[in-house]
């Protein structure tokens, strides 16, 4: 075997990486690097209980009325509207996180829409690659990193 034909030809060939983000040239602690679980869990638990505020709010429910899909829009809503325009949810930032694309800097509007509708469907963001990149973020060419 030549060494040309030894190196990977497609990403599942690619061994893993030594740290979330190595293979997106991100470094492994600290500012601009992969942001870890346990920020993304108090992330998405501040942005569903402002999602489940603002759903009451918006459509006048009293608490026995719970309407998930309600909560759900809403949800999807607030990280369309927050990522292009602070940078990230206010989840997000309220723990040093932000949303940026693959080639760095401002997400732009379509790829927090896609991200957004896709994390809605909570599947992709159940699924991680070894960058702890779901779906939703591969998908839409994002990437959560710290502040």
């Amino acid at each position: 075997m030549s060494a040309a034909s030894s190196k990977p030809t497609t990403f599942g060939q690619l061994p893993p990486s030594r740290w979330p983000g190595e293979r997106l040239g991100l470094p492994n602690h600290g500012a601009g690097s992969v942001g870890r679980v346990g920020r993304r869990i108090a992330a998405l638990a501040i942005d569903q209980v402002l999602a489940t505020g603002a759903a009451f709010w918006a459509f006048d429910y009293t608490f026995p009325d719970y309407n998930g899909f309600a909560v759900s829009g809403m949800f999807v809503l607030l990280q369309i509207v927050f990522i292009p325009t602070i940078g990230g949810s206010i989840g997000h930032r309220l723990v040093g996180l932000r949303v940026i694309s693959l080639t760095g800097g401002w997400a732009g509007v379509w790829r927090p829409a896609l991200r957004s509708v896709l994390l809605g469907f909570a599947i992709p963001a159940l699924v991680w690659d070894s960058d702890q990149r779901g779906f939703h973020d591969k998908i839409a060419g994002t990437v959560l990193i710290r502040s």
